[in-house]
């Protein structure tokens, strides 16, 4: 079912949803998956991203979504000013990402102690977006849940022990995904759910047998 949201976009700061509010919102999700204040971040824009960002405000939009701004920040329009002043270094580059959708941006942070991390999403249009890898995992997260992401060896029965926790602490789940690089080697669910979920529950589930990781990442 369509939501307003989807239909007219977020309140945000123009000149488009899919080149300034879906850059912001990839932004601002990769500053999530390092979970620390970055200070220096390398942006790869491929497709339409690559060829228009300057003019439309694009690069501006992804910085601006690094330093934590919302889709209506005003600051948007000075983003480069602002990281220069809370200390974020930041380089674009031009590529093309094999099979990526055309408004694609591929983000590397790291923090003051090395910590890296690797975050690629595509601005699908209205706003909305579609954060397709994390690091060496793939992933089809939109942002708008919180959404709980489980590595673990590729056994049997390994999504029912997962699901049989959430469903026992009342947490209901509205999308799943399961990726894998090889038979019997490691796989990763990708679990979005309705409401919050307390980060308590990924602890309970990096109890079990063969769980490698469990990471609850917060709405967008």
């Amino acid at each position: 079912m369509l939501q307003a949201f989807d239909i007219i976009g977020p309140i945000m700061i123009g000149p488009s949803s899919s080149h300034t509010a879906g850059a912001v919102r990839i932004g601002k999700y990769a500053r999530s998956i390092l979970g620390t204040t970055p200070v220096s971040a390398l942006i790869r824009f491929s497709g339409s991203f690559a060829k228009t960002y300057k003019g439309h405000g694009t690069d501006k939009a992804v910085i601006a979504g690094i330093l934590g701004m919302e889709t209506d920040d005003e600051r948007i329009r000075t983003s480069f000013d602002v990281a220069e002043e809370e200390g974020l270094k930041f380089t674009f580059e031009e590529t093309e990402i094999d099979g990526a959708h055309p408004n694609t941006a591929e983000i590397i942070l790291k923090d003051a102690a090395g910590k890296e991390a690797l975050v690629q999403g595509a601005s699908i249009g209205g706003g909305n977006i579609i954060i397709n890898r994390i690091n060496d995992t793939v992933t089809s997260i939109s942002g708008k849940s919180d959404t709980l992401i489980v590595p673990h060896e590729d056994v049997p029965g390994m999504v029912a022990v997962v699901s049989n926790i959430l469903a026992g602490n009342g947490v209901n789940i509205h999308g799943f995904s399961l990726c894998r690089d090889h038979k019997g080697g490691t796989a990763v669910m990708t679990i979005e759910i309705d409401g919050n979920i307390d980060e308590s529950i990924s602890k309970v589930i990096l109890e079990q047998p063969n769980i490698l990781a469990a990471t609850v990442l917060k709405a967008i």
